[in-house]
């Protein structure tokens, strides 16, 4: 995650160095977010056909290349063709370490939040370092926060972590992309369900990431140092109550775990827009963070709903295709804020929470058994 962050801090610099647009710099982007989408579905199968601990080592290795190759291409061309190859090689390492922390741990839920809980602190710490090296060195130099990263963190987990058997070592990877099986799987109500619960989460999480403090700044008229600082604390909010839900779905149930996500949710958003007060926009801020806890307690429901020989490539794909639909989240709400302004963009957020908060209900009080 910090080496897919070290690039938006930089993006004038990048711009500028280069003389391209904002626009392909973002296009660029969007297809790392693409790649790294698109590659969780083979991460699962390549980690049943070659064991968690090998496709780990790879994504963390080839991470660390990629961001190397971003601070040296000469060129525009080269360095989006590297940013898609960091998207790619990052990946391809969650699904296959969530099914390794799931073949560990009895209580996934909380083991699942600690690792995703890197997420947002990446989130909090590498724009801050990011902009410390390049006000330094220049950006090409803060590029290689993530080489830096990647080295000691590839030669420990070598070290320090065990090898792990293949669960399907002699099955032909050919037949784990037949669309018969792919449907299959994905057909089933549970699976359904849960993915789209999933989807409304990863809708409303790009969203805030990409539009939070530019709504807090023109909505609310926040200088860009009190905004930042709230996109912080949102940040610090959603990596600390990550092992608190995912403890909450092992303790209880995955779907009161949820729920407490998404009712939160709908008070997180509609304080956001309804109220200008620092007070109620830091509490605002705080709550977005615990909402986007979701991932710990849907995530354990999706392992939980599969079996042990499916969770590789099963994980990836439903991964895979909860993130690509999320992904829609910015460019919604960034064109309805065009249209309609930041209270209707947000509040549509709080209005996604609500629907899942009912979807969850509604599942729970007639007993679907979803």
């Amino acid at each position: 995650m910090v080496a897919r962050l070290s690039i938006s801090p930089v993006v004038p610099q990048i711009t500028a160095d280069f003389q391209v647009t904002n626009a392909t710099v973002g296009l660029a982007l969007s297809g790392m977010w693409a790649a790294y989408a698109l590659c969780q579905f083979p991460s699962g199968v390549l980690g049943d056909r070659f064991g968690e601990r090998r496709v780990i080592l790879a994504a963390v290795g080839l991470t660390g290349m990629s961001t190397l190759l971003l601070a040296v291409v000469p060129s525009f061309p080269l360095f989006a063709l590297a940013v898609v190859l960091l998207g790619a090689a990052a990946g391809l390492h969650y699904t296959v370490a969530t099914t390794y922390l799931a073949s560990l741990f009895d209580n996934i839920g909380r083991a699942i939040g600690f690792h995703v809980a890197g997420g947002p602190i990446a989130g909090l710490l590498t724009p801050v370092a990011v902009a410390a090296v390049a006000s330094q060195y220049g950006w090409r130099a803060a590029m290689l926060l993530g080489t830096m990263l990647a080295i000691p963190v590839f030669l420990l987990f070598r070290w320090l972590v065990r090898s792990t058997p293949p669960s399907r070592p002699d099955q032909p990877m050919a037949e784990r992309f037949e669309l018969g099986a792919i449907g299959e799987l994905l057909a089933r109500p549970p699976i359904i369900y849960t993915t789209l619960l999933a989807m409304a989460g990863a809708f409303t999480w790009q969203a805030t990431a990409s539009f939070l403090p530019v709504m807090l700044q023109a909505h609310h008229g926040l200088s860009t140092a009190t905004a930042s600082l709230l996109f912080s604390l949102y940040f610090l909010s959603h990596g600390l109550t990550q092992p608190v839900t995912g403890w909450l779905s092992d303790r209880f149930s995955r779907d009161g775990a949820t729920m407490l996500t998404t009712a939160t949710g709908v008070v997180a958003y509609g304080l956001l827009v309804v109220d200008s007060r620092l007070w109620v926009l830091v509490v605002g801020s705080l709550g977005a963070g615990v909402a986007m806890s979701w991932g710990s307690p849907l995530q354990s429901r999706f392992l939980d709903r599969l079996s042990t020989a499916e969770q590789g490539a099963g994980f990836g794909l439903v991964r895979t295709v909860y993130m690509i639909l999320g992904a829609s989240g910015s460019l919604v709400v960034g064109a309805i804020s065009d249209a309609a302004g930041w209270t209707v963009a947000f509040g549509l957020l709080a209005g996604v929470m609500a629907l899942s908060l009912c979807g969850l209900a509604t599942n729970r009080l007639f007993r679907l058994g979803l």
